[in-house]
């Protein structure tokens, strides 16, 4: 049986930290090399009281009022690895593993809960409280890949806005969250809150005390207290990924663009852009959160597995936005193997347009490096293009409205490219 994911990297720069008055978050996410990611708009809605929703494997009450999101998401599940609101929120996960058990049985997961922050959040703090208060109702578990082999965690999560950054650390149903106002910050999968606390479930440290964790005795630090003794072999890798990642910040620290967030996510050497074994990154995502609300916040996906061979294509949230139909999974209904029962037993093929184009061009640069690499560079030199009217569009060279369709467009001329 294949090795369980290593798993993912987040990272934000709130100024100082960024060169501009922005702040800019970043993602990779690990996850099974075959597994495909769709990037979803879904608009903002109403929906009838006493509405239920169906999450990836429960059933949870609906609110009235979600908001507008675009997401990246592994296509069997209902949640995402990450994503971003119209209110300017931008929240993604990491797997984590603490002395407290994995709970058996289906409940919310972590991806479940990124996309429900994000829905019914207008700001990283009341995502956050969304969240825990959700993760406290509900709890977390389930199936966390798209095999029959049982793997599942506990979740830590980045939450960002305009104004701030919150990291927030779970335990089963327990949690603790750190606010960030300035600088840079990344998380791996490992608990990093220590006793920087700026706010926790009210039963942490009794919980703690009554299980034999802590003694009660002098500052009560998270991270040493709920770290697993003999943590999994990925947690301890991860630790060589999170020095990597906060190495690469602060090498840029007063100067983070999205150009310097993509290529921290681009970067091998660190393993951050992972391509280990059964492994690999297989979609990423940064986004830009200008402090001027007046200004949009751009958001950068690549839909497509290893930023190191992939462009990123910016999404900007509209009243009508152009749909991408060619950047989403088919859909499988009641037959999808996620959603039988024996969940998992059969395999189906979730691949998009975009992603089977990539495929093709990846073969063509292993066969034919020189064509490959042509086609290749011409789509990092549109990539570059498409930054530099982004970046006069903030500096109000020119309006907004006209990058509206920049998503479909990028989309588009990527998938012209590859054929």
């Amino acid at each position: 049986m294949a090795e369980p994911p290593m798993s993912c990297d987040c990272f934000v720069s709130l100024p100082p930290g960024s060169r501009d008055d922005h702040v800019i978050f970043g993602k990779n996410s690990d996850r099974p090399r075959d597994e495909v990611q769709e990037v979803v708009h879904y608009p903002a809605a109403s929906h009838p009281p006493g509405s239920m929703l169906e999450c990836t494997y429960i059933q949870i009450p609906q609110v009235e009022q979600t908001n507008a999101v675009v997401l990246s998401k592994p296509a069997w599940m209902w949640g995402a690895e990450m994503g971003a609101s119209d209110k300017g929120v931008c929240i993604g996960n990491e797997a984590v593993w603490t002395r407290e058990p994995v709970a058996p049985g289906e409940a919310l997961l972590g991806m479940d809960l990124v996309r429900l922050g994000l829905e019914r959040g207008d700001s990283a703090r009341a995502a956050l409280t969304v969240i825990t208060s959700l993760l406290e109702e509900h709890g977390q578990g389930g199936q966390c890949r798209e095999a029959p082999e049982p793997f599942s965690y506990h979740n830590t999560f980045l939450l960002v806005d305009r104004s701030e950054a919150w990291v927030l650390e779970t335990a089963g149903r327990l949690w603790v969250a750190q606010k960030v106002s300035e600088g840079v910050k990344n998380i791996s999968n490992q608990l990093t809150i220590g006793s920087e606390i700026s706010t926790e479930h009210p039963d942490l440290q009794s919980v703690a005390k009554a299980q034999g964790w802590w003694d009660g005795e002098g500052e009560f630090n998270f991270s040493h207290v709920f770290s697993p003794e003999n943590p999994p072999a990925r947690m301890e890798l991860a630790k060589q990924r999170y020095r990597g990642g906060t190495e690469l910040l602060q090498q840029h620290d007063g100067s983070v663009t999205a150009e310097v967030m993509m290529s921290i996510l681009r970067d091998k050497p660190s393993g951050i852009c992972m391509d280990s074994g059964g492994f690999c990154t297989t979609g990423s995502m940064v986004s830009i959160l200008p402090r001027d609300t007046a200004l949009p916040c751009i958001h950068f996906f690549t839909a497509t597995p290893d930023p190191s061979r992939s462009v990123f294509k910016p999404f900007i949230f509209s009243d009508c936005p152009t749909p991408v139909p060619r950047v989403v999974s088919p859909q499988f209904g009641p037959d999808d193997p996620a959603r039988k029962q024996p969940r998992f037993q059969s395999q189906v093929d979730r691949r998009h347009d975009l992603y089977k184009a990539h495929q093709v061009a990846l073969n063509t640069m292993e066969t034919n490096p020189d064509e490959g690499l042509a086609v290749y560079n011409i789509l990092r030199d549109l990539e570059s293009q498409c930054l530099s009217e982004i970046a006069a569009m903030l500096s109000g060279e020119i309006p907004g409205e006209e990058l509206g369709d920049l998503f479909f467009d990028c989309v588009d001329t990527e998938i012209k490219f590859y054929q």
